[in-house]
């Protein structure tokens, strides 16, 4: 008699199976920094202790007046100013400047209330977390995007198996056994992933669509040519627009707040987030007021472009092709940048429960094989040693890369650079660790030293940074110390189920 061919079900649980164990650890990895990345103004503004407090009222267009008038004397001669205000969750303004259009560009920070350059701590800030959660680092940023983009890939065929595989999707959503090792694995694994599914639908997707020109060049190569296609997509995805040549006739700045004036009527109080100036002090100067993405889904661009010497308003871009509208709603979904505070920790809890999810099914995938007739010895070594690495040393990287931020001296050479060693070094000490000791002793020391970690920050903080009893700062001690008995909890309960 022939064996019966597998049905759909077992097929689809193959893949699954197979699908998240070769790219879980990566995944748990995204998950978590791109959970981050929804803080990362805030988590910015806490590694620059040294940088006032946001006023209480901000003036936009005085604040604009101000950054103009520093960068016309700091960056006299550059051929364009850019500048981005300060709104509800930054407190400085950004401000950069390029010479040419193949100069280096040079950033400085400047205060809000008097355009006064600032000079904090140097430090990647959130920006870190943002950037690796899809590019990764010390990798070829083109490379890294390849690899994140493969490993979403994977995670949707995880997700689409998954539903097939999973026959009681809702009833097993209820129902959570403790204490019964296997079973509990099984419990927690099933409620983590129906529970955030749709959030993990939308950003696996998303997350392809923004770097959709990446893995699928060829509609662009094709519509503008291999030398057109980049400066061309970039013009239509982001503010950029053309500006003719210096005129060689001296002409002084514009006045900025009858032009902010004009863009708050169209989009509304405190929605202008950059100011653009090409060639300043030149009679073709140009000027861009570029709104910001509060307060809206999509992040296609959107802008005002007046004439510099005169504030003749000479474009405006409002509306984007139903494509481009398109792309600019599924990357602001992935952004998350619209939303309100209340929805931004909603977006934060999502992700640390698709990294429970991940972790969850990494786990469960050594425990129903260690006792498994045949089953190869050395590899469950490996990937019992990488799973506690990669779950709970990644935990305890972070806070490495936090405590390295208030302990490296401020005049480190190289010094933000130094905090990201700080990060992947202690990321590979807990491999290094795990790969030794092994099984529950593995997961019991990497979590309390990931507790003992977290914990220290707001020591360290008090101790170090002299700050004043901010909102901000106490918000994020108290959150460091809950991460810190978060952990405690974990390592006192995974280390019976890890055995």
């Amino acid at each position: 008699m022939e064996d019966k061919a597998p049905g759909l079900r077992q097929s689809m649980a193959g893949l699954h199976v197979w699908a998240g164990v070769l790219a879980g650890w990566l995944l748990y990895a995204i998950f978590i920094t791109g959970g981050i990345s929804y803080f990362r103004e805030e988590l910015t503004q806490w590694l620059r202790p040294e940088l006032p407090v946001r006023p209480a009222v901000l003036d936009q267009a005085a604040a604009a007046q101000h950054a103009l008038a520093t960068l016309a004397r700091e960056a006299a001669g550059a051929d364009r100013w850019q500048f981005d205000l300060p709104g509800p969750r930054n407190n400085v303004i950004e401000a950069a400047w390029e010479h040419g259009a193949d100069g280096d560009r040079e950033r400085v920070l400047l205060s809000p209330v008097n355009g006064a350059v600032l000079h904090p701590r140097a430090t990647h800030g959130g920006e870190f977390f943002y950037y690796f959660h899809f590019s990764l680092h010390y990798l070829p940023g083109t490379l890294g995007r390849w690899i994140v983009g493969l490993c979403a890939m994977m995670a949707l065929v995880v997700l689409v198996s998954g539903v097939i595989v999973h026959r009681r999707i809702f009833s097993d959503f209820f129902t959570f056994r403790p204490g019964k090792g296997q079973r509990s694995w099984l419990d927690a694994h099933n409620v983590s992933s129906v529970l955030g599914l749709p959030f993990y639908l939308m950003i696996v997707y998303t997350g392809l669509v923004t770097l959709m020109l990446t893995y699928l060049p060829w509609g662009a190569l094709a519509a503008f040519g291999q030398q057109q296609a980049r400066p061309a997509m970039a013009q239509a995805m982001q503010a950029r627009f053309d500006t003719p040549a210096r005129s060689g006739v001296a002409a002084a700045p514009v006045d900025l707040a009858p032009l902010m004036a004009q863009a708050s009527l169209r989009w509304g109080a405190g929605n202008i987030g950059r100011v653009i100036v090409t060639h300043p002090g030149d009679a073709a100067s140009r000027v861009a007021i570029v709104r910001g993405d509060g307060g809206r889904i999509s992040v296609a661009p959107a802008y005002l472009l007046f004439d510099g010497a005169n504030g003749a308003l000479l474009a405006e871009r409002a509306r984007s092709s139903p494509a481009l509208a398109t792309w600019g709603t599924a990357y602001g979904l992935h952004l998350g940048r619209y939303a309100d505070p209340a929805l931004r920790w909603l977006y934060f809890f999502s992700s640390m429960l698709g990294a429970a999810m991940v972790a969850t099914g990494l786990v469960l995938w050594t425990v129903k094989r260690r006792n498994r007739p045949g089953a190869s010895q050395a590899w469950l070594r490996f990937t019992q040693a990488g799973n506690a690495a990669c779950v709970a040393g990644l935990v305890t990287a972070v806070a490495g890369f936090l405590l390295a931020n208030r302990l490296l001296p401020l005049g480190l050479a190289e010094r933000a650079q130094w905090e990201v060693h700080v990060f992947f070094l202690c990321w590979a000490a807990t491999a290094l660790y795990a790969a030794r000791r092994g099984g529950a002793a593995a997961w019991r020391t990497l979590w309390w030293l990931a507790a003992a970690l977290w914990c220290a920050l707001p020591v360290a903080d008090a101790c170090l940074a002299g700050l004043p009893e901010r909102a901000l700062f106490i918000g994020f001690d108290s959150a460091f110390v809950a991460t810190g008995l978060l952990c405690l909890c974990l390592g006192r309960r995974m280390t019976v189920a890890a055995r």
